[in-house]
């Protein structure tokens, strides 16, 4: 067998051990599981598409919220499966239509447009909910117990890494490097730059919609400010940076020790809790530029920098 296949088949082994453990788990216990599941796939999947070309992009929230919003809406008159591959075509059709006509932004002005983007569609649902519907917010009523969300997200989050592995080894994943190298040296070799953007930017946002999908019968009552909440924007940015963007297995790297320090953080310190999160943010992008991942391929390059010399004497 290939060593290339290796990746794939250790996540789904991994997959595999860790889906016997909310079987034996206490509540609190499923409850850190699901939380470290939903950071290893919304720091991932925002990997996907902002790692590789340097877009950072603060619409999780919205992705997030538009996959929990679908299942509230539908969750009384439609099957639990057929809701969730409706929140993954909404999703993507959000993506491709704001990405079709958001995407030539770069920059800080692309920064800018999606986190408006979030705080948009947040304002929108509520003005629908308060002035059409007469309330704000839903109720849940599914026969869906925590460890049932442990096990989806825990296929989710398989995926979404077998998702990044795939793309990483397709023509697509290069020509995205290539974009974030250098867009006009992109350009010159032929690649059309606004449809792999915007085809990647779409498998991205559709992963984010599934897991608010997924996680939507948790709260039980669905309202704006929970599931569009702007953390839900930033913290899967600083754990992908934390342990490598443009890494497959980088964000995983950093999702999962940051998500148990801010549930500490939020426990122990939460009138600071917003600060401290801020002072984590910029230790991150001034100790560890590169994230974690990066890190360790330089001190390979400097081990093998140091090594040659000495062979060559």
């Amino acid at each position: 067998m290939s060593r290339a296949f290796l990746f794939p088949i250790a996540v789904i082994a991994v997959a595999g051990c860790l889906a016997f453990l909310p079987s034996y788990l206490d509540d609190y216990g499923i409850g850190i599981m699901i939380g470290l599941l939903n950071a290893v796939i919304l720091a991932t999947a925002w990997a996907l598409f902002s790692g590789p070309t340097g877009y950072i992009s603060l619409a999780t929230a919205a992705f997030f919220g538009v996959g929990a919003y679908t299942v509230a809406v539908l969750n009384e008159s439609v099957p639990y499966p057929l809701i969730l591959i409706a929140a993954a075509i909404i999703g993507a059709l959000v993506s491709l239509s704001i990405g079709l006509a958001t995407l030539r932004l770069a920059g800080i002005y692309f920064v800018i447009f999606t986190f408006g983007l979030s705080e948009m569609v947040r304002q929108m649902i509520t003005w629908f909910e308060v002035n059409i519907t007469g309330t704000l917010g839903r109720y849940i009523f599914l026969p869906i117990e925590p460890r049932h969300i442990a096990w989806q997200l825990l296929g989710l989050a398989a995926l979404t890494l077998v998702v990044g592995w795939l793309i990483r080894r397709s023509k697509t994943g290069l020509a995205l490097r290539v974009i974030g190298d250098d867009e006009v040296v992109a350009a010159h070799c032929g690649i059309n730059i606004a449809r792999v953007k915007v085809l990647l930017f779409g498998v991205s946002a559709t992963l984010l919609t599934l897991a608010g999908a997924i996680q939507a019968p948790r709260y039980v009552y669905v309202e704006p400010a929970i599931v569009f909440n702007p953390t839900l924007s930033f913290l899967p940015v600083i754990m992908a940076l934390l342990g490598g963007a443009r890494s497959l297995i980088g964000p995983t790297l950093g999702a999962i020790p940051l998500f148990l320090l801010f549930e500490w953080l939020s426990a122990s310190y939460p009138n600071a809790y917003s600060i401290l999160l801020g002072a984590v943010f910029i230790v991150i992008v001034y100790a560890l530029p590169q994230g974690v991942t990066g890190l360790i391929r330089r001190w390979r390059e400097r081990s093998a920098s140091v090594v040659q010399p000495e062979e060559a004497a």
